[in-house]
């Protein structure tokens, strides 16, 4: 079985043009590398340099195997670095669920500095349907959560206020109410609502804070956004959902005339007590926590004061 050093050997004296350089590389004499190279060749049993010149050259076959025995140190290196992050008591994997219609936009440079400082963990990032939230987390398919504030959380739930959603009302754009300079109350209540049903608590077909006696509830966000689309109803929806189809014409904005059209719902970073943060989830939780104010506003979750 060939040696990681055999290997080494090999990469070196083909990228550096010759066996001495790769010794002087090595910090190695270079009749042991040679003895590295030739030993690759008899384990491999290819002829990987021709030797019938001053300096060795690639032969056909060394040329082809050169990008395997790169790919090989590679793997041993990130073995070894992934390894040590172990034993310092770094997990290899860390899910985060993000609850649909959370705009990921705020957390991308934190994301980017987490790449940084945890090259070695496999990140996962989950979006599921609101009322599925809670469960990934129990079940620890998720080690943290971001979601739309509660007024409670499950037993054994421990969570912070990170930042804000927007949620914006929004009509196709054949929809009556898309004809309309300033909506009133009356208005919106001559027209069928699309609600998304996002809480197992709540109880379908209770009037709550609902603006129209005609109603329809679907679970999904998104599936809300695709019947407003098809001019079913209007919504209101988060903004990080309907900011494209705003832009393109699609969607119009409605303007309120009897409140104030854009809602803020707080954004909760959630986890359980029955699994423990590891280090990178620790380290997630805590820059989230720190995130300014400022990042959700410029990402268009929160309007400009």
């Amino acid at each position: 079985m060939p040696s990681i050093e055999n290997y080494r050997a090999f990469v070196l004296a083909a990228e550096l043009g010759s066996f001495s350089a790769a010794a002087r590389q090595m910090g190695k004499a270079q009749s042991a590398v040679s003895t590295a190279i030739a030993n690759l060749e008899i384990d491999c049993d290819v002829l990987l340099f021709d030797r019938s010149s001053r300096n060795p050259v690639l032969t056909k076959a060394g040329a082809a195997l050169l990008a395997n025995a790169k790919g090989i140190l590679l793997g041993s290196q990130e073995f070894l670095a992934r390894a040590k992050s172990m034993s310092e008591g770094v997990e290899g994997h860390l899910c985060i669920a993000i609850e649909q219609g959370i705009s990921i936009r705020p957390l991308l440079d934190l994301l980017g500095d987490f790449s940084t400082t945890f090259a070695h963990v496999s990140l996962e990032i989950v979006t599921p349907d609101p009322a599925d939230m809670a469960g990934i987390l129990k079940r620890g398919r998720a080690e943290l959560g971001l979601m739309i504030e509660q007024e409670g959380y499950p037993v054994g739930f421990q969570f912070r206020g990170v930042g804000y959603s927007r949620t914006v009302p929004v009509a196709g754009r054949d929809h009556p109410l898309a004809r309309l300079s300033q909506v009133r109350h009356a208005d919106l209540r001559q027209h069928r609502e699309l609600v998304p049903q996002i809480r197992p608590t709540a109880q379908t077909g209770s009037p709550g804070n609902r603006k129209s006696p005609s109603i329809w509830y679907a679970e999904n966000p998104m599936l809300v956004l695709d019947l407003v689309l098809q001019g079913f109803g209007w919504a209101e929806l988060p903004h990080s959902i309907v900011a494209d189809g705003i832009k393109t014409g699609d969607l119009v904005q409605l303007n309120y005339g009897f409140q104030q059209s854009d809602i803020l719902h707080g954004v909760d970073a959630v986890w359980t007590e029955q699994r423990a943060l590891g280090v990178a989830g620790q380290w997630m939780l805590n820059r989230l926590l720190e995130l300014p104010q400022d990042v959700w506003r410029e990402t268009g979750n929160l309007p400009a004061s």
